[in-house]
């Protein structure tokens, strides 16, 4: 297995591809009202994430992947794994400094507050988080390399 120092050098220099990747795929999602992109073949639904920049203040999208909180079936989950790198994704800092966002779920926008999971709740849903994605099993053994645990951030409606 490839050093997760390693891993998350190749995974930055990858950064303009999967940059203009995710572009493209955040157009249509939304062209299509998740029509397209919602649902990839052999992936796990997906939304789009709106959030702002915690230093820059700008407004950004990210596609995630997403899953049901089975003991809350209005809350949805995602999980800030960035593939097990060493450091959290930036969405999740955006976040934890702005928390009132907004996410697309195929054709609907919903306002959300975000809250990182407490322990006990990441230990309820990790069998739900591997049962939707597999891999968040091995990102979270690469993470362990470098002492990070991966946070899952509960979606909440907001009215």
């Amino acid at each position: 297995m490839v050093s997760t120092p390693d891993f998350g050098r190749t995974l930055d220099r990858l950064k303009p591809v999967v940059g203009a990747v995710t572009k493209a795929h955040i157009a249509l999602y939304r062209r299509t009202g998740g029509r397209l992109g919602h649902s990839i073949p052999g992936m796990p639904t997906m939304l789009l994430l709106d959030h702002v920049g915690a230093r820059s203040g700008r407004l950004r999208t990210t596609p995630l992947l997403y899953f049901v909180d089975p003991e809350h079936p209005d809350d949805l989950v995602v999980v800030a794994s960035y593939g097990g790198h060493p450091r959290h994704p930036a969405w999740f800092h955006n976040l934890r400094a702005h928390p009132d966002t907004t996410v697309q779920v195929r054709d609907e926008v919903r306002p959300v507050h975000a809250r990182v999971a407490t322990d006990a709740e990441r230990a309820r849903l990790w069998p739900a988080a591997t049962a939707t994605y597999s891999p968040y099993t091995g990102y979270q053994q690469r993470a362990d390399e470098v002492g990070r645990t991966i946070p899952f951030v509960i979606l909440t409606r907001r009215s």
